[in-house]
């Protein structure tokens, strides 16, 4: 195809070249409308943005990995998308990586093995309360800095229910450890105050007095989480690390940070607390958001039905 005018991928770098390349094969050979084209440009641009995001400089897609992949449908779940909104997005990345790989411009595609989410609503994934005691037991016997990191990130997580865009963003002065209190921005720019439990007060305390490295760029000097090298830690990188400790925790499922604010949710739910505390907790701006971790505990509660009555 001639362009009237320098084409797109003699100026774009290769990343963004290929996804051009890609738009136009959408357009010419498979005659898709403007607006469509449109939907899987900008479907497509909020993967490359999250990809930067983590701090990432890809120079080919083929370093674009599975984790990578899964990473970003966490930070979609996080975002409050709608499921067919998620589902679309999937689906334009499903079509752009098998288009890729059969024009050989990557050698494996990471989405070979990610199944298409549904578009009908989904109820969100929790913990049982026996896989987050494994999951913080493991992360208690920590050998190393980075490990007495991971155990305050978990333990913070779970305590406060925190996203974790929400979690890595905090700084240091947002976390009170005398009176027991973490500060967070969620969405909308809307400020909360969330009471943590002492033993999670105790892991950040301990990291930050001997674990936190000394050293932090001028940009991430106030940062709470630092990785080795003293800049922030990523939710991609934390998210490497939780499946980590999970795998060291005996847990056979694959688990995502956001499922650790769900846990929060749903136990705080089966421990009696009323739904508008936890919408307030968790920062919703509408219940009915909330009301979804309902479902979770009705389906707890016909659980222990079914054990315990004798005609069930």
């Amino acid at each position: 195809m001639k362009c009237s005018q320098p084409c797109h991928q003699e100026i774009l770098p290769p990343v963004l070249a290929e996804l051009e390349t890609f738009v136009n094969y959408l357009a010419v050979e498979r005659g898709l409308s403007g607006h469509t084209l449109v939907a899987y440009r900008n479907d497509l641009s909020a993967l490359t943005n999250f990809l930067s995001d983590e701090g990432k400089s890809r120079s080919d897609w083929n370093t674009v990995t599975e984790s990578d992949i899964r990473a970003y449908l966490d930070d979609l779940d996080e975002r409050g998308y709608a499921p067919s909104t998620k589902s679309r997005k999937i689906a334009s990345a499903k079509s752009f990586f098998k288009f890729m790989k059969e024009e050989r411009i990557i050698e494996n595609n990471p989405l070979s093995e990610v199944r298409q989410p549904k578009a009908g609503q989904s109820l969100p994934k929790a913990l049982g309360i026996d896989d987050i005691d494994q999951l913080l037991e493991a992360s208690a016997n920590a050998t190393s800095p980075e490990e007495a990191r991971d155990q305050a990130m978990v333990e913070l997580m779970y305590a406060a229910g925190l996203r974790v865009s929400e979690l890595v963003g905090l700084n240091i002065r947002d976390v009170d450890l005398d009176s027991g209190t973490v500060r967070t921005i969620g969405k909308g720019s809307k400020e909360r105050v969330i009471p943590i439990y002492d033993t999670a007060v105790e892991s950040i305390a301990e990291y930050i007095s001997y674990s936190r490295p000394a050293h932090s760029t001028s940009e991430t000097e106030d940062a709470l989480f630092l990785n080795r090298r003293g800049g922030r830690l990523t939710r991609q990188a934390y998210w490497l690390r939780l499946n980590k400790l999970a795998t060291k925790a005996g847990i056979s499922s694959k688990i995502t940070p956001h499922m650790l604010r769900h846990s929060f949710a749903t136990h705080l739910l089966h421990g009696g607390a009323s739904l508008r505390h936890v919408q307030e907790l968790l920062g919703h701006s509408s219940i009915a958001t909330t009301q979804i971790y309902t479902h979770l505990t009705n389906e707890h509660v016909r659980s222990e039905y079914a054990k315990a009555h004798p005609r069930a």
